[in-house]
């Protein structure tokens, strides 16, 4: 036993001091998680699972299928918020207690009823998902081969940044790339944060460089990464979520729709940066030797190896056959789904040949949890359409904001979303949970569901008070460059100018397109 605990003292000391109890809190924050915290997340949502199953009452309108999707969504939600399973394990559990549940109804066949396989695992068959996975496969590839550093420093150098201004902007331009290149915010965060961490090591250690370095930080990892994300249908997995509930209800977008319907809030960061500009006093701090030091790691990196090129070439050809699909303004190529030919790419991309990577190298750069997670999040959309509760749920939220004008419906709403947030980690666990309610309650209160949803949902991305409501600002925050007062101090402002860029204007670009929230009628201009 000796041997044993010398092997592994943590976890078999805390055993033999605290129990089987010691034993399994050592294990938890082994792995880098709060014990409590994921002690009560786990605890509470089970027992909430059971109390909304099998103890209270049904209410009136609400299905019985729909209390068990309500059951299943607010188990979902507080493993989430509490990552006491993680993200994937929780995302892929879903179509489980469906099934388990009785959720979606199970089906009659040669006499027996069986589970829906089909339908509850319709979250992992989708589309998207697929679309998702070469984007993910991608970003894989790219790191490997550290294209992702040298698109940034490429373009810090080839901007000369030698100040804080420059920096941002520079940083800013590499997340629109990178945007288009690696799918999810915390993957393009997680990306880059080596590279802001060099530029800001290069700054003193004054009150004014400190500021600085908070707002290089804040701007660069978690503004800058959500922001694009918004603007590229792959970049940023709520977008393929509701993308998905579109397409199920007769609205197709394609990848160049999107990103024409998106593309304004790029300007948005011209806000943002106004204000952190002037919130932190980053006006004129110069990085001393930060240009030198730039040019000289991109030097370093010498010219683009053969397995750059070749990516850089694949990608863009699969990019052409993203923007030529059915209703594409460039030209008709196919009527493939986005999906099958992130198949196509997937194929491609690993010809013999093409890159000098084992599997495992690939496998182990792809975020597969968030795969699980993006699939987990899409059964549990459609089975909150099919089970009712999102039509139960937009009901209620109906009554409380009938009789206001438009504006003053979607303004309410984004003030709500923020107050859910401010518990809620993932941006994706809350759209999946949000947009379905927000698309059936549109017809309701006479809006168009396509630009509803999509200036409700939109500003969820924008969760800015705290750390913790973006997995791109906990990779930020791990800097230990800014606390969590610093962040909410210039957070709230943002929130604020995400909620007035939203009315202001992408409301009227939506109208300009022939999606006018306002009306419901409007023909589907794509």
């Amino acid at each position: 036993m000796s041997t044993i605990v010398k092997d592994q003292p943590d976890v078999l000391l805390s055993a033999e001091r605290g129990g089987i109890l010691g034993y399994l809190a050592g294990n938890i924050r082994a792995s880098g998680r709060n014990p409590t915290r994921v002690a009560i997340g786990f605890i509470g949502a089970w027992v909430m699972f059971a109390l909304i199953l099998w103890v209270f009452p049904r209410p009136e309108g609400l299905s019985a299928n729909g209390m068990a999707v309500l059951a299943i969504v607010v188990w979902a939600s507080l493993m989430w918020v509490s990552e006491a399973l993680p993200v994937g394990i929780t995302g892929i559990s879903v179509p489980t207690l469906l099934i388990l549940t009785h959720g979606i109804p199970w089906v009659e066949k040669k006499g027996k009823f069986v589970p829906p396989m089909g339908t509850v695992f319709s979250g992992f068959t989708k589309h998207v998902v697929w679309l998702c996975l070469f984007a993910f496969l991608v970003g894989a590839v790219m790191q490997l081969l550290k294209l992702d550093r040298r698109i940034a420093l490429g373009m810090l150098d080839r901007i000369k940044a030698s100040n804080v201004g420059r920096v941002i902007w520079g940083m800013f331009g590499v997340n629109i790339i990178l945007a288009f290149l690696i799918p999810a915010a915390n993957a393009r965060a997680a990306t880059l944060l080596p590279v802001v961490k060099g530029i800001t090591n290069l700054l003193g250690d004054s009150p004014e460089e400190n500021e600085a370095k908070k707002a290089i930080v804040i701007q660069s990892l978690v503004y800058g990464t959500m922001i694009s994300g918004v603007f590229i249908m792959t970049a940023h997995l709520p977008n393929l979520i509701m993308v998905n509930i579109f397409s199920e209800g007769g609205y197709s977008i394609g990848y160049l729709d999107w990103a024409l319907m998106q593309f304004p809030y790029l300007g948005m960061f011209v806000l943002t940066q106004w204000w952190v500009r002037y919130h932190f006093k980053t006006g004129g701090i110069e990085i001393a030797g930060g240009y030198k030091q730039i040019h000289q790691q991109h030097q370093e990196l010498g010219r683009m190896s053969r397995g750059e090129w070749t990516l850089v070439v694949l990608f863009a050809l699969i990019a052409l056959l993203f923007m030529m699909g059915k209703g594409s303004p460039i030209y008709h190529l196919h009527s493939f789904q986005l999906g099958i030919i992130g198949l196509i790419g997937i194929l491609l991309l690993f010809t013999p040949g093409l890159f000098p990577f084992k599997w495992n190298e690939v496998q182990n750069k792809t975020i597969w949890g968030t795969f699980l997670l993006l699939g987990g999040a899409i059964t549990m959309t459609a089975a909150m359409s099919k089970s009712g509760l999102a039509a139960y749920l937009a009901d209620l939220i109906h009554g409380a904001v009938v009789g206001l004008p438009w504006w003053g419906i979607v303004l309410a709403l984004m003030a709500g979303t923020h107050l859910i947030r401010i518990g809620m980690l993932s941006n994706v666990a809350s759209i999946a949970m949000l947009a379905p309610i927000l698309y059936h309650m549109a017809p309701q209160v006479h809006l168009h569901p396509v630009s509803f949803t999509l200036l409700v949902s939109d500003t969820d991305t924008y969760a800015y008070l705290l750390p913790t409501q973006i997995t791109a600002a906990v990779i930020a925050y791990g800097s230990e460059t800014f606390s969590v007062t610093d962040y909410a101090k210039a957070g709230w402002v943002c929130i604020l100018i995400a909620m007035a860029y939203g009315v202001l204007i992408m409301a009227p670009w939506y109208a300009y397109l022939g999606l006018p929230v306002w009306d419901p009628t409007a023909p589907w201009p794509f």
